[in-house]
């Protein structure tokens, strides 16, 4: 008997769906003890050159400007293999660990000692939608659970007036993929994640009536919503087995608190002005990231289980992400200054608040950049090494996992996956990867496929 046919049988219809709420929030999705109680996913869209951030090798420079010959075939996304292209910033070591790191991210630099740098990624993809799902999915192809729905899935809520999965994309556009990078793919509706556009005159769609609609007040939005719910659990009593109705009737239960929360939770002006400065919001160039950085600070002290802060939108001129196949010194830099010290300031927040204890912080990419150069001034995709890094929540910092070769193309010591990564994040939430299922078309589907290892040399 599935979990909702017995709730539906034994539970009492919404008394079961509140039976299954009051379970999920007690943690009974544990498999051992957690490190950590949410996430924060930063992710770098378009592909954040590692050579030029936190890969840092001495044959680039060594090199310069002769033809790159790694002493074999390369095939590269749309260009030719040109010569060796150097970093254009300048590389110091940081922190204890002595991490090396560019100036393109001196913010960053100076949490080195708080971050597990792994150098060693691996996509399984060079084309920007498939290897954007693979990191935010576990899966090359649509149609999957974002790997914040899995932990909405298996931990449900810290706090029921707010949502359990938060997006706060670029407010330039989406992603390649746009929302199917974070929904609920097969699992129940309502783990699919809720998107809040920081900045914009309604950061959430629909969440009030429109000014022009003065018939609405108080009691009659109360009457209305009290009558839609009668009419929803009515068509819902006969159709047990439609998780799209439970996440609608529970959208409007969440909408309905949301109307007194969500503005409390984007309100920052009781922000003190040390705070403010931290992310940021003193500079126009850092002031959106800034903001969204923050709000996601408060949405992690609230309780929300997983926050996810885009930087970088779609493909368009000028560039608007991480994707810097004509200029990459004009590109990076302008992504990169409007988004290293916000992420900084994220993480001495949390420090300094006693957050990051139980806070994972999650910084990726879809995949990174090769050495040489496309044209005179870009880099092309590179799939087979790029570089992630995660802080907080019982992960080692000052460490570094894994190494690509010379040149900053090949992971050669410690390829890994996204399927590990996902797994050890899941593992220090209290989650062993391989348990947490759902059936699906006859399949046991899971964040981490059939793949994954926990990275424990990075696990504190």
């Amino acid at each position: 008997m599935t979990r909702r046919k017995f709730l539906w049988t034994y539970g009492g219809g919404l008394g079961g769906v509140a039976l299954s709420h009051m379970l999920a929030q007690s943690g009974s999705g544990l498999h051992h003890a957690p490190r950590a109680k949410r996430v924060i996913q930063l992710f770098m869209s378009g592909a954040a050159s590692q050579c030029d951030s936190f890969d840092y090798k001495p044959l680039l420079i060594e090199k310069a400007n002769e033809k790159w010959d790694p002493g074999e075939k390369v095939e590269l996304f749309q260009s030719n293999p040109g010569v060796v292209m150097p970093c254009p910033w300048e590389w110091k070591r940081h922190g204890q660990c002595g991490k090396w790191v560019s100036s393109l991210f001196p913010h960053q630099a100076s949490c080195a000692d708080d971050i597990a740098f792994i150098q060693s990624m691996v996509s399984k993809s060079n084309i920007h939608g498939p290897a954007t799902f693979l990191q935010a999915t576990g899966f090359v192809l649509p149609g999957f659970p974002s790997g914040g729905a899995w932990v909405s899935y298996a931990l449900g809520s810290l706090n029921e007036n707010l949502p359990v999965f938060v997006v706060l994309p670029d407010p330039r556009g989406v992603p390649p993929n746009g929302p199917a990078n974070w929904s609920s793919g097969f699992l129940p509706a309502a783990h699919q994640a809720t998107t809040i556009k920081i900045g914009t005159p309604n950061p959430i769609h629909d969440l009030f009536p429109p000014a022009s609609a003065k018939f609405v007040t108080k009691g009659s939005e109360r009457d209305g919503l009290e009558l839609l719910g009668k009419m929803n659990r009515e068509h819902q009593s006969a159709r047990p087995d439609d998780s799209r109705l439970d996440a609608r009737i529970q959208s409007y239960e969440m909408a309905a608190k949301l109307q007194l929360s969500a503005p409390e939770v984007m309100e920052i002006r009781g922000e003190t002005e040390a705070t403010q400065r931290l992310y940021g919001l003193d500079n126009p160039v850092t002031e959106e990231m800034g903001r969204r950085c923050l709000i996601a600070r408060r949405l992690a002290e609230r309780g929300v289980r997983f926050i996810q802060v885009w930087s970088g939108a779609d493909n368009g001129f000028p560039r608007r992400n991480w994707d810097s196949h004509e200029n990459l010194a004009k590109d990076h830099w302008e992504m990169g200054v409007a988004m290293d010290k916000p992420v900084a300031g994220l993480l001495k927040d949390l420090k300094s608040r006693g957050l990051l204890e139980d806070t994972i912080v999650y910084w990726t990419t879809e995949f990174g950049r090769m050495p040489c150069s496309q044209g005179s001034k870009g880099r092309d995709h590179n799939p087979f090494g790029f570089a992630t890094w995660l802080a907080g929540g019982g992960i080692r910092g000052g460490t570094t996992y894994g190494a690509t070769d010379d040149w900053s193309y090949k992971a050669v010591d410690k390829p890994t996956y996204s399927y590990d990564v996902h797994a050890t994040m899941l593992h220090l939430l209290g989650i062993d990867h391989t348990r947490l299922t759902y059936l699906h078309n006859g399949i046991n589907r899971r964040l981490t496929d059939v793949h994954g290892n926990v990275i424990r040399e990075i696990v504190a």
